[in-house]
């Protein structure tokens, strides 16, 4: 009786040229010199990815991986690098690459690897497109969610030598369209200077607690970009909108109002990272622009740096006077603290609930501990302790203890970076929940002055001018907001309501409120709102249906404890704000 030969769990990469035998009969010493090429980069990504190239076949590669994780990474990280070189080549000259990734018992043997499991990868390979990945039921379920994925369920497959039926699903890439996944937003215009929308980056590490990292990078390049007035810059809680999603690059920028979109990839391996980005005329879909990088992890700021500068070189953009320096700002060196400031901010803008803005002051002082001259980690516990001043549940000698810390961590901020937007916005609320409305309004125009893209400061400052008088400046920097951020918070549109209302646009006002409420019901603000509108302007049927729902939502709710809140520069506006509640039948 025969032995069994010994078997090994593997994961099995397969690897072959499309169209090989029409490339060489085009031209044959071409074709061979790229297949040299390509075959060198398919193996140095597949050993940068933990995995053993068992043999080549002409123009196939075969190859095995302990996991099915990494194998699937290197599959992604293949085509992403394969698609950066295919670039700026014509069609009929591009090599492409076909994948199946499979998991199964393999046979060992003399350097090699034999078996069903390798047989089912090469069939995988088969039916993928040009370019794209085939992977089996099996590696599905393994990888799950880890690598954030879409997948496209191809159904049971029939293929050649194997007894039964293979379930297969296609990796869905992100320039790849998704039915499912399209974005129902109108489509903008054009504006009359350079667009541009980052995408964030994918995340192409084998851990998927990464993504705070490649999202770090993105958000680090739009910030940097939203300080060129020459440009106009999507915001991040706009673009991250796509993330783990396939996308059409075309309708990105329909969607964005943008004719450049920024994509890239991002992997982490120990001491080293890779990161790929490439700039997409969105209008007709060709790569102006692609690099690779390979770096020391303590090189992670000059790499973003370099990518900015060339975005900026290839929009042929004329930096202002005074821009160049504010474009540099770099921050910090100190690659820990820029982690914990990237974790902090991560949390910051998912959720003000007490632990989560606990743990984001922890992060913020590790991250000056490790490095003191940090602005950001300044100015991200000032918005933390903002939060805590906001909070109406927490004890009053709290919140006042807070206030003040705001306007301590901006100083600080500023003390060490002047050309801080984000610190003069922090700042400007800090003055104005001081009722220094002077001072508000200086800070919340500098912050403007110095990133004239950065969405969030635009809002802040056209809260804080709503306050100060200036309705009409409010009204264009909430409107410019909404276009640098097509999809944008809902208190966004509280803001355009609050300045609609105070510049006499009675019916923009109500309409902006209303379409406030439709899209989140329970937005307090909103109802009050509509009550004081209603109320001012003698309709008294609307005014009591949203009187009843202020009081739904707030039970303890006072125009009194309202109105002493609402820090306007001019007292007659919250006479007038209180009479407009009153006569909508709320509570004094």
């Amino acid at each position: 009786m025969n032995e069994r030969l010994p078997r090994k769990l593997s994961a099995i990469l397969y690897a072959d040229i499309a169209e090989y035998s029409r490339l060489m009969g085009d031209d044959e010493d071409a074709t061979h010199r790229a297949l040299t090429e390509y075959l060198d980069l398919v193996s140095s990504t597949i050993q940068s990815h933990r995995g053993e190239v068992m043999h080549y076949a002409g123009d196939a590669v075969l190859a095995r991986f302990d996991a099915v994780v990494d194998a699937v990474s290197s599959a992604i990280d293949i085509q992403e690098q394969l698609k950066l070189r295919n670039s700026d080549l014509p069609v009929e000259r591009k090599v492409q690459f076909r994948i199946g990734v499979n998991s199964g018992d393999v046979i060992e043997d003399r350097g090699d690897i034999f078996g069903d499991g390798v047989n089912v990868a090469a069939r995988l390979e088969g039916l993928a497109e040009p370019g794209g990945i085939c992977i089996s039921d099996a590696v599905r379920i393994a990888v799950g969610n880890k690598l954030g994925l879409a997948y496209e369920d191809m159904g049971e497959q029939r293929v050649k030598n194997i007894s039964e039926a293979v379930r297969a699903y296609k990796i869905v890439l992100r320039e790849e369209i998704m039915e499912d996944d399209t974005l129902d937003l109108p489509s903008l215009e054009l504006p009359d200077k350079p667009s541009i929308a980052v995408l964030p980056f994918t995340n192409m590490s084998n851990d998927p607690e990464q993504e705070f990292f490649s999202d770090g990078i993105t958000e680090d390049i739009i910030t940097a970009l939203s300080k060129i007035s020459a440009l106009l810059v999507i915001a991040r809680n706009s673009t991250f909108i796509y993330k783990g999603k396939a996308v059409d690059i075309k309708q990105v920028g329909r969607d964005q109002g943008v004719r450049y979109v920024l994509e890239g990839s991002v992997r982490k391996s120990g001491n080293r990272v890779r990161i790929t980005a490439q700039l997409i005329d969105a209008t007709t879909g060709q790569h102006q622009w692609a690099e690779r990088y390979d770096r020391d992890l303590e090189d992670i700021f000059a790499v973003q740096d370099d990518i900015t500068r060339e975005i900026v070189s290839e929009l042929d953009v004329e930096l202002r006077e005074g821009e160049q320096a504010r474009y540099w700002s770099s921050g910090t060196k100190n690659l820990e603290a820029w982690e914990c400031v990237r974790l902090g901010l991560d949390l910051q803008n998912t959720s003000y609930r007490p632990e989560e803005i606990r743990e984001v002051m922890r992060l913020g002082q590790r991250a000056l501990d490790l490095d003191p001259g940090y602005a950001s980690a300044w100015v991200m516990l000032a918005w933390s302790h903002f939060h805590v001043s906001e909070d109406s549940s927490r004890p009053e000698k709290e919140r006042v203890l807070a206030l003040k810390s705001v306007g301590e961590c901006a100083q600080q901020a500023l003390d060490l970076d002047a050309l801080c937007g984000e610190a003069y916005s922090a700042f400007g609320l800090y003055h104005l929940s001081m009722k220094e409305h002077d001072a508000a309004m200086e800070n919340a125009n500098k912050s403007v002055e110095l990133a004239p893209n950065h969405a969030i400061n635009l809002a802040i400052s056209a809260a804080i001018l709503n306050k100060c008088g200036q309705p009409e400046v409010a009204l264009k920097r909430i409107q410019k907001a909404m276009r640098l951020s097509p999809v944008y918070p809902s208190w966004f549109l509280l803001l355009l309501g609050q300045a609609y209302r105070l510049a006499g646009m009675i019916d923009a006002s109500i309409e902006t409120s209303t379409e406030l409420i439709s899209t989140e019901t329970d937005y307090l603000d909103g109802h009050i709102a509509l009550a004081e509108i209603f109320g001012a302007t003698n309709q008294p049927d609307q005014a009591a249906v949203s009187a009843k729902e202020v009081l739904r939502l707030n039970p303890d709710f006072t125009i009194k404890k309202y109105v002493d809140g609402l820090a306007y520069s001019d007292p007659a506006e919250n006479l007038r704000f209180a009479d407009g509640l009153r006569k909508a039948g709320l509570p004094e």
